[in-house]
């Protein structure tokens, strides 16, 4: 940003866009992040603010925030009591804008800052949510293929839900803010919006290399969002589950025919031991796969009925001067601050 960007005052009134970054693992591309959404977004006349949240990934990204937030009045940086993950993040932040519209986007600057305005010139009061569609993506083989089999995966489960999803997105104001009323206390942002409109647009950006680090995602955590994706937003896995069992059932009772039959016949003597024991530990096998998955279902009830906060916010940090907050966040927007 402008080293005079420090005399900025920036009002309680809203703003044209808040650009909201949640940071676990890029804080070292921060500074040239900021640098690049002032040059952009200075250019293209808008009035913004930058809420960057700290989700406890680093030690050193707490720090790098409040140097970004003293030199620069346009940047707000908050810090989660701990890691929430990167959902709940970004929901924190949302609850904080004050734009008319707010952008989200990753903290790793593999979302070109340049794109935020195509964005939200193809938003307006009849698409309130504007994904930008990467045309070539630069993951890893594996980060790509996933990815694929994800969306392919979750369209057949959640049909509602937009095909270019993507965590680099414009929504309107009033459509963000009530993501904070679920009070979902693992939020998946997408599936959300889904539910709240069908309205959407995409717009075709460049993916950028990731600049410093490696990505955080690995695959034990890709298969745990996608686990929570299903069982938060989908019917599939019990789906699965009936039809696994009636198809269990009809396949016993027509082994059971079969037996009875050569019983009568003659041809079975003796069953055996051996046939005996794999029908029924493959019966049990199924029965506990299908216990398991009704059981997260259960599981998630309860983490509703404990009514979990979404996220903590420890800490905010803005105009060369630390906050603390010590507000417990949960699905009432009025008490986000106290």
């Amino acid at each position: 940003m402008n080293d005079n960007s420090t005399s900025t005052v920036i009002t309680e009134s809203a703003l044209d866009v808040s650009i909201v970054v949640p940071v676990y693992g890029g804080s070292a591309a921060l500074p040239e992040l900021c640098h690049r959404l002032d040059a952009t977004l200075q250019a293209a006349g808008l009035d913004y603010e930058v809420i960057l949240v700290d989700d406890r990934g680093q030690t050193e990204a707490w720090g790098v925030i409040r140097a970004l937030a003293a030199k620069h009045a346009r940047v707000r940086g908050l810090r989660l009591g701990r890691n929430f993950g990167q959902h709940a993040a970004t929901i924190c932040g949302i609850a904080q804008a004050r734009g008319e519209w707010i952008v989200t986007m990753d903290d790793d600057l593999e979302h070109p800052p340049e794109s935020i305005p195509a964005l939200l010139a193809a938003g307006d009061d009849d698409h309130p949510l504007v994904y930008g569609v990467f045309q070539k993506r630069t993951h890893a083989a594996y980060r790509n293929l996933s990815s694929e089999l994800m969306r392919r995966l979750l369209k057949r489960a959640f049909p509602d839900l937009n095909e270019d999803y993507c965590s680099f997105r414009a929504i309107h104001a009033p459509l963000a803010k009530q993501l904070d009323r679920f009070g979902l206390n693992r939020p998946y942002i997408d599936g959300m919006l889904s539910w709240l409109t069908s309205s959407t647009r995409s717009v075709k950006v460049p993916h950028e290399q990731r600049q410093h680090g490696e990505s955080t995602y690995t695959m034990r955590k890709l298969i745990s969002h996608a686990a929570n994706i299903f069982v938060t937003f989908s019917y599939m896995p019990l789906r699965i589950a009936t039809f696994g069992g009636a198809g269990l059932a009809v396949l016993s009772f027509l082994y059971l025919l079969y037996v009875i039959y050569g019983r009568l016949s003659g041809s079975i003597t003796d069953p055996g031991y051996a046939s005996l024991m794999s029908v029924i530990l493959f019966a049990c096998g199924i029965q506990l796969l299908i216990l398991g998955v009704v059981g997260e279902y259960v599981g998630r009830l309860m983490g509703a009925t404990f009514r979990r906060p979404v996220y903590i916010i420890d800490c905010e940090t803005r105009s060369q001067k630390t906050t603390p907050l010590g507000s417990i966040v949960s699905d009432t927007p009025s008490k986000i601050i106290r």
